[in-house]
């Protein structure tokens, strides 16, 4: 029998250079997975940081160190809103046109109508700012505004301030469903 015969083991056996059959590991094909690793990473980077910030209506504070530095000025503000024992009464309700209409009767402790007061009305929408939509606001008699915005149906913070010469004399922030 000459040795030069190739048996069935023999045809099995693994090619020349790597005696367990796997292929080669090399400096070209550890670099091309390293690229690749890479630029799924860096896509993926890409892809969440465009969904990030096409999304992101705005922040809810411009600047919190200054939100705290007027922290107490709101809260003596709001000491002194409460101090007049107004009675504010807010209706919101669908609008002929579409939209919102709200409907504000301001009271002092006595019952009489508070004469006097400019009123703004803000439909803020709590998640994106983007949306937020002021009202107008129409006096209709002494104490008596009736504000429409052009709202969609949702949920809605209603943010309506009362003032007199300019200055703040109640505010209230209240979330409505509208349907």
């Amino acid at each position: 029998m000459s040795s030069d015969l190739l048996t069935d083991d023999d045809a099995l056996a693994s090619p020349p250079g790597r005696p367990d059959g796997q292929r080669e590991l090399t400096g070209r094909t550890v670099l091309g997975l390293i690229l690749a690793f890479f630029a799924v990473v860096f896509g993926v980077n890409a892809f969440m940081a465009h969904e990030a910030l096409s999304t992101f209506g705005g922040v809810d504070t411009e600047s919190a160190y200054q939100a705290g530095r007027l922290f107490e000025r709101e809260v003596a503000k709001s000491k002194a809103q409460d101090a007049k024992h107004w009675r504010v009464e807010a209706s919101v309700k669908p609008a002929a046109q579409g939209g919102a209409g709200l409907d504000i009767v301001v009271r002092d402790e006595g019952g009489a109508v508070v004469r006097g007061l400019g009123a703004t009305v803000v439909f803020e929408r709590p998640t994106d700012r983007r949306l937020d939509r002021t009202a107008q606001v129409s006096e209709v008699g002494p104490g008596h505004f009736v504000a429409v915005a052009d709202v969609a149906a949702g949920q809605w913070e209603v943010v309506l301030e009362l003032s007199r010469n300019g200055e703040r004399q109640f505010r209230s922030k209240n979330r409505v469903v509208l349907r």
